[in-house]
Order: C-alpha cells, then structure tokens, then sequence
C-alpha cells in the first residue's frame, strides 16, 4: 500500500500527515503541526513562504523518519501567489490577500470592466482578494516587480516547484483567481489583456489527480530522503475538502468549515446567473470534473482574530473557554453579517463588531460571552440564508447539510446551523482537507477508483456528529430580524 504524506496548508496553521489505505479505512497519523500568520513588513501584509518551505521539509524529514512515503500532496488557501524570475528565483514574498491594496485593486479594475461584466465572464464570486485585482494593483503600483517576472505560480504551485522544480499550475487553485473560462478551464487570456497583464507568464494548467513530478535531486540530498511523487491534488482546500464530504447522494450541501466558511454544493457545469451574481454564488473548480457552486463566508476568523485580541488584552481564553462564555449568554441580543468588509481586516474585531452593532441601531455586546455569541449565531444565520439562495438558483431542494473541517469541533455551532437552517446537519471529518488531497493521490496510484469510492471509505473511516434541528420557531424570528440588518 501506498503511503501518503498530505502537506494542508490553512490561513493560520498548517500540518503534515501521514496517511494509507488498508482494510477499506484510511489511517491518519499527524507528524508535524506549526503556525501560519501573516507578517506585517514595512506597512505590507505578507505571507513567510520561505517559513512555510522549511515546515514543509521538516514534515518531509519527520514523515521519512517515521516509515518513508510514496506520495506527496500539497494543498494551501486560494487567490495568493508567487513571482519567480528568469533564473527561477523569488522576487517578492508573497501578498496576504487581506492586505488593504487589494481592495485598491478592485476599485481600479472596475474602471475597466464592471463587476457584474467580470463575473458574468467568469462565473466567480466579486472579492476584493481576487487574484485579478491583486494583478491590476500590481500593474498599476508594482510594475517593476511584473516587468521581471518569467513565471507565475499560485501558492501551493509555488511550494510544489520548490520541492521538483516543476513549474505548473494546478486547475482548482487556478479558478480561484477569477482568471479563467469556467466552461474551458482554460487562462481567459483576452480579459487578462484587457487589464494590461502580461499573459507570458502562466504556466500550463494541470488537472487535480495528476503526477507533477518528483522530489528534485537537491531537495532528497538535503533532506537525506527517497524519491517520492508529487502529486496535483486538488491544491486549493477547498476543492479538498469537497472531495471529502461523507455523502451518498449526487445533490448534497457541504460547509467547509474553518476560517473560512464554504457553504454550497457541487455542479456538473458552471452556473452563471443574475441570481447567482447577486447572491455572490460562485463556480469554482473542483476534483472529478466538477464546479464547486458556493459562497464565501467570513467564518471562524471571527472568534481566531477576536481571541487574538482579547489575548493581546491580557485575557488568555482558549477556543473552549469562548465557546463556554458565549453558551452562558442571552440569545439572540444583537446580529452582525460576518461578510461587512471592515471585519475581514486583521485588528479588534471586538471592537468593530460594539460599531456595528450601534451603526444598525442594535444594542452592543458588552461581554466577551454577548460578543462570541453574536458571531455564532450570526454565522448560523447567514448559513440560513445562503440556503435559501442556494435551492432558489439550483432549483433543488437539500435534505442535509454536511459540516467539514475545524468547524465540526465546534457542536456549539453545529448545532446552531441545524437548528437555524432548520435541517439535519451532520458533522464530520475532521481533517477534511487533508483526507480529500490523501484522496487524490491513492486515486492518482490507482489504490482508491474514483472519487466517490472515496467518499464511501472516509464515511466507513470516520465516525460522524449528527444534529437534529430544535427551536426552530425562535430562529425563524431571528431570522426576519437578522435580513433587516443585511438590508434584505
């Protein structure tokens, strides 16, 4: 059997997992686990990739430490990239796609082409992170920097070629960037032009489940380790976490839930509407063929920036005590939409929340346990109504609601989203991430079929969490109040 070593890279940690099939289960096995923050340089928000690189190399070390392994995926967040030069060489740390210039970006773009006109060609969410703004702002403010990339890379693309010195992009973190033709799947070279951005250096596009390459010579005399394939899985998380959603069913919901929400389903084909562009509903790539049909939701960065404030404060609260706190609350006090701009910047979400509150003429929380609770319940609503949107477009209606990811050990919220929704929600795997690029690559050597034999083995591997929905007719009250503070 085929061993796996799955590099996840989420927005504020990041792990290496060991993983094979055997007896029908996938067995996991954690051998590395370290931080992922964004670094604030000279008034810049910016990723340490080279940190991420050496976190790689030591899972690398760990993993062949602890028995070796035949495969390796890497999988990371959407939008970020990297520029090399024409001797292969990094010229800028990468951006944050919460740094403040990528809303510039967006406001420069849409002087060219509208965001309805964008999205109709491409079928993806209007988000100021958006690769495309992020390119328009560095054309118009960082051209020294374009003028002498040869080659660009999207993140986990970028780490992938420092461990083969391959240099390709793979398909599902590609679509992320709002720069493809979703029906092709191909580089929309004529909207990249219409921005003024050199087309020359996108690499070939390549399919999640294909062999990128091997270990580079250099990095096994590094690390002292073997060859081993590398492996496109599904790089964006995303598109990961999809794979691993335990359903049976051709038409299901998933929320892949962590600091981002992902609430939607999938499709056979892009569906690009007025409804979908007014519900901000999005055609991303997926593993198998498939468009990811979601929204963003701002997610559990909520509570992770809110206890980084709290803990700056001088008050060292774990998850588990916010979660305590907020359970002790009164419900349903004060309601904020977790996708207001001002709440997606890194800073005191606490205090941006008390403003918000009073700006729709709310009463603020006054507590730790009032603040954490309004974001959870907030989030419970806005999954609600991006249910609603979702079964208006699709024209389906959707029994359950699959919650995967960090989320799931959250029954806090699990059981709100049930209740809210007004649907069974159940909740697990855990590792979703992990497990869909674990997936891929036992698809990619031919151990698992295809996806949905896939899904069949993670639902027998690990057990799940499953809620039923209570006190249905209070949420539906919180609701009519909650669409008046969106404005709907």
């Amino acid at each position: 059997m085929k061993k796996v070593l799955a590099i996840d890279l989420g927005a504020s940690s990041g792990r290496g997992i060991i993983a094979h099939l055997d007896g029908g289960k996938i067995s996991l096995k954690e051998i590395h686990r370290f931080q992922n923050n964004g670094v604030w340089a000279g008034g810049d928000f910016l990723w340490d990739v080279l940190h991420l690189l050496d976190e790689i190399k030591q899972a690398i070390v760990k993993a062949n430490n602890d028995g070796g392994f035949d495969l390796i995926g890497i999988d990371t967040w959407g939008v970020d990239y990297g520029l090399l030069d024409k001797d292969g060489s990094l010229l800028t740390n990468p951006v944050h796609y919460r740094d403040a210039r990528n809303a510039v970006g967006q406001k420069e773009a849409f002087d060219t082409m509208s965001a309805k006109e964008i999205y109709e060609r491409t079928g993806i969410q209007i988000l100021d992170f958006n690769t495309l703004y992020q390119l328009v702002y560095a054309k118009n403010h960082k051209n020294h920097v374009l003028e002498n990339a040869k080659t660009f890379l999207f993140m986990p693309d970028l780490l992938n070629y420092f461990l083969t010195g391959v240099a390709k992009n793979e398909y599902t973190i590609a679509s992320t960037s709002q720069m493809l033709e979703p029906h092709t799947k191909k580089w929309d070279f004529d909207l990249l032009k219409k921005f003024g951005i050199n087309t020359d250096i996108f690499c070939d596009i390549i399919m999640p489940g294909k062999k990128l390459g091997e270990l580079s010579d250099k990095v096994c005399e590094e690390l002292k380790v073997k060859k081993a394939d590398v492996i496109a899985v599904g790089s964006h998380d995303t598109a990961s976490a999809v794979v691993s959603v335990p359903s049976d069913k051709k038409d299901f919901v998933y929320i892949s839930c962590g600091t981002w929400s992902l609430f939607g389903t999938e499709l056979d084909e892009p569906n690009i509407t007025e409804e979908g562009y007014l519900s901000s509903y999005t055609n991303e790539g997926g593993c198998g063929g498939k468009i990811r049909f979601l929204t963003n939701i701002m997610g559990l960065w909520l509570i992770q920036e809110s206890r980084r404030t709290y803990i700056k404060e001088g008050k060292d609260l774990s998850f588990a005590d916010l979660e305590a706190l907020a359970r002790k609350s009164e419900p349903f006090k004060c309601f904020i939409d977790p996708d207001y701009p001002e709440f997606g910047k890194p800073g005191d979400i606490p205090k941006r929340i008390r403003e918000y509150c009073e700006k729709t003429g709310q009463r603020a929380p006054e507590t730790i346990g009032e603040t954490v609770r309004c974001i959870y319940e907030s989030l419970a609503l806005k999954y609600k109504y991006s249910l609603i949107n979702l079964e208006k477009i699709t024209g389906k209606k959707f029994e359950k609601i699959n919650i995967v990811g960090g989320g799931t050990k959250d029954p806090f919220l699990c059981a709100m989203t049930a209740d809210a929704c007004n649907i069974c929600v159940d909740a697990g795997p855990v590792e979703a991430t992990a497990l869909g690029n674990i997936a891929m690559c036992l698809i990619s050597a031919g151990e698992i079929k295809d996806i949905a034999e896939a899904r069949k083995i993670i639902a027998n591997s690990f057990p799940l969490k499953h809620y039923e929905p209570n006190h249905t007719a209070d949420w539906d009250s919180a609701f009519e109040r909650f669409k008046k503070i969106l404005g709907k």
